[in-house]
């Protein structure tokens, strides 16, 4: 009877250490640059250049702002517990000579 007892307890505790679900989001970004003469192929591949665990980039596209300037629009999918957004968006920010500003369009969770 005691093991019995023993054995339930054993797998009520394997199931309690299973792993919660992976949270991910999907997350999709404004980058707006300084110049109209800016060379966006540069610009995609060098935030795409950017790589942390949990991070994975989606499709881009090039939206007109207005006198002749364009902005990036590029998505990414990331895992919430590995990759902080506002570091992300740090990350981007950091290439100062390319990049004005960083603006979330949107942040859905999958």
């Amino acid at each position: 009877m005691k093991r019995l007892a023993e054995e339930k307890k054993a797998a009520e505790a394997q199931k309690k250490k299973k792993a919660a679900p992976v949270l991910k989001s999907n997350v999709v970004l404004d980058v707006k640059v300084w110049e109209s003469d800016t060379d966006m192929n540069h610009l995609v591949a060098t935030i795409k250049s950017i790589k942390m665990d949990g991070l994975t980039w989606g499709d881009h596209k090039l939206v007109d702002i207005g006198f002749g300037i364009k902005k990036l629009r590029i998505s990414t999918c990331i895992i919430d517990e590995l990759v902080g957004l506002y570091d992300l968006e740090d990350k981007i920010l950091a290439f100062d000579e390319l990049v004005q500003s960083v603006d979330i369009v949107s942040h859905n969770k999958i």
